[in-house]
């Protein structure tokens, strides 16, 4: 079979990928100034691209599978099939115009709106029955207003740049994070479609795992059923008896949220010899 054809974005979504794929025991290196890094698997290749570029190159089937954010994916307009929502590099796509700005004033006359996003922008925009005219940003779409642009429509996760260059938001048109997705043409190959669903499986488990821990404890037999009952677990806790027949130990993966307060709890129910470790995947 041909290797499976992979797109990693640059930036930081490379980082967190790298990282998912190191996790999943598929480590990647890549050497300074190169754009194709190699993945420790020998069925797979991967390129470097531009995340507004993923999803296009894979609706045109010269790769089979990549991340992006799915903004870019609803921007570029490709048709394309998303795997994964891995969750992580999460934005909003937000409209805003300077702090002293009044929007029924605005709607009076033509603005200038400067973005990154042509076609979202101008789907909002017609929608809410604004004059515009589009100038395509490349990046710092902050620093437009109020001299070249009246309002911008650009990406944030905490929206501290817009507040930190004197802009506030009006409007949110979506939310967004990185998204692990395959052309049509991939999926549609029976054995590609495979090593994809299989790529998914793995990423999967290693988000999971980065959620929860696992907790160990000895449980005495005369505790054990009360405990039992109510002890969060992802199906049902595993338990093994004690030498000795003294008592259970017992395993239970659990969120990581749940802990501060379960562990306390777990001892005044009558649990000794609790151990908390981190896991690495985590397969239902």
């Amino acid at each position: 079979m041909d290797k499976l054809r992979m797109l990693i974005p640059k930036g930081r979504i490379f980082d967190n990928v790298a990282k998912l794929f190191s996790e999943a025991g598929l480590p990647i290196s890549l050497a300074d100034r190169t754009y194709r890094p190699v993945i420790a698997a020998d069925w797979l290749s991967a390129k470097i691209m531009k995340p507004q570029n993923v999803g296009e190159l894979l609706e045109l089937t010269s790769h089979d599978a990549g991340f992006t954010g799915v903004d870019w994916i609803l921007e570029s307009g490709a048709d394309v099939e998303e795997i994964l929502d891995l969750g992580f590099d999460k934005v909003k796509i937000v409209v805003a115009v300077p702090a002293a700005s009044d929007e029924e004033t605005m709607k009076r006359r033509k603005i200038v709106v400067a973005t990154e996003y042509m076609r979202l922008a101008e789907k909002w925009l017609t929608a809410g029955s604004w004059q515009f005219r589009l100038l395509r940003a490349y990046g710092a779409t902050e620093v437009f207003p109020p001299d070249d642009a009246d309002m911008i429509i650009d990406n944030t996760s905490s929206g501290q740049t817009l507040r930190d260059n004197g802009l506030k938001i009006i409007a949110t048109l979506l939310e967004s994070s990185t998204r692990f997705v395959a052309s049509k043409a991939a999926m549609a190959d029976k054995q590609k479609r495979g090593r994809i669903e299989e790529l998914a499986m793995l990423f999967k488990a290693v988000l999971d795992a980065r959620e929860r821990v696992m907790l160990e404890m000895n449980v005495p037999k005369a505790k054990f059923q009360e405990m039992a009952e109510g002890l969060p677990a992802m199906r049902s806790p595993t338990v093994a008896p004690l030498y000795g027949n003294e008592g259970y130990a017992v395993k239970i993966a659990v969120k990581k949220g749940e802990v501060s307060s379960l562990i306390p709890r777990l001892k005044k129910m009558g649990a000794s010899d609790i151990v908390e470790y981190d896991l690495r995947k985590v397969v239902p």
